[in-house]
């Protein structure tokens, strides 16, 4: 792993307003994500592990702190720039792999790419490839509704890979997965970390992905601890 930052946050705080009061859910938080490096968050339900990667992915706005990805504060571009730096440089894994129902595996991996204005054939092509890659060279025409919970999620992966981006952020991504069907895309998801050098943060109840992860992060009362 090279010292190449490709994620950072300084001093983030994050507040959310419950009728008279303010409700402190991000608390000063501050770390940095190195190429290729593997990350997890853990913490109980409603500890702002989802709020924490909104931040990091500047779909939400800190209270106060900043995020760098590729470089630049996410809070001192356009909405424009921030869309094409989240395009390129994040990927994106849910808990519900929120796959377009109308749209076949390849033609969702496809998306990503046509979006940052990559051309269709190169778009076929690279999709083709991720979706071999995470096993499904066979599935490449089906609808999520035809694939299993299982082939979904890695559709999903390829989709989050597809644009070569240098973090990828998941939130309970094998959270809807049987125990075996979840060791697959553990496995899965550690042969792309070493094959591409792409980080992950993983946001996850699951301690066996957790505990393969090269380090833990707890958020607790709003604080990242070691």
């Amino acid at each position: 792993m090279n010292n190449h930052t490709v994620l950072s946050c300084e001093d983030l705080y994050k507040s959310y307003h419950e009728g008279p009061q303010d409700l402190a859910i991000i608390k000063g938080i501050s770390f940095a994500v190195q190429r290729g490096e593997r990350i997890a968050i853990i913490g109980s339900s409603g500890s702002g592990k989802s709020t924490l990667l909104n931040l990091l992915a500047g779909i939400d706005r800190p209270d106060q702190g900043a995020v760098y990805l590729g470089g630049k504060n996410l809070a001192q571009v356009s909405e424009k720039e921030r869309a094409a730096l989240r395009n390129k440089n994040l990927g994106f894994v849910y808990q519900f792999h929120h796959l377009l129902p109308e749209f076949s595996a390849l033609e969702n991996v496809c998306m990503p790419l046509l979006i940052g204005k990559v051309g269709i054939t190169e778009a076929t092509k690279r999709a083709n490839e991720l979706l071999t890659k995470v096993g499904l060279a066979e599935r490449v025409e089906h609808k999520p509704a035809e694939l299993s919970g299982g082939e979904r999620q890695r559709v999903a992966i390829a989709r989050a890979l597809v644009s070569t981006p240098d973090c990828v952020l998941l939130d309970e991504p094998t959270g809807n997965l049987d125990r075996k069907t979840a060791e697959s895309v553990h496995q899965l998801l550690l042969d792309l970390n070493r094959e591409f050098s792409v980080s992950f943060i993983i946001v996850t109840h699951d301690s066996q992905l957790a505990s393969r992860m090269d380090c833990t992060y707890e958020l607790i009362d709003g604080r990242l601890n070691r």
